[in-house]
């Protein structure tokens, strides 16, 4: 299974802009730039690459936690998983803490926890992440 996404840049780095587009077409021209990336705190002038690495990490980890839990007789009524990507310009990208709250009837906190490093472990994104730190921060609701 392969999926896409397009970039396209116009210009240089700092006063440049670019768009995105996914194959899913959720995002079709999405603006991208050096100010989204680097100056824009608060996230607001496009997306960037981290952004985006961030929403695949928190989707991926969230999916294969609901399989471990379904496999343990503890199906998630619902998870809120969120992705926070350090970016230190120079350096690159140092790391991906997950947070997350769990609402799933049945489960103690031990079993929730074994299961939530399981799955931080054991999702794609997370693999695909393994050359930085990926920390998990994980509760029942």
């Amino acid at each position: 299974m392969d999926r896409h996404a397009t970039a396209v840049w116009k210009g240089n780095l700092k006063e440049g802009t670019g768009a995105i587009d996914l194959q899913s077409g959720a995002f079709s021209a999405h603006p991208y730039s050096f100010k989204a990336r680097f100056e824009d705190e608060q996230g607001k002038s496009g997306t960037n690459p981290e952004e985006l690495i961030a929403a695949a990490h928190a989707g991926c980890f969230a999916m294969q936690l609901s399989h471990f839990l379904a496999e343990n007789g503890t199906p998630a009524e619902k998870l809120e998983a969120k992705a926070v990507v350090t970016l230190v310009p120079g350096t690159g990208i140092t790391g991906s803490a997950l947070t997350l709250v769990g609402a799933v009837p049945g489960i103690d906190e031990a079993k929730f926890k074994e299961l939530a490093n399981k799955a931080k472990e054991g999702c794609p994104v997370s693999k695909a992440l393994g050359a930085i730190e990926v920390t998990l921060d994980a509760r029942l609701a």
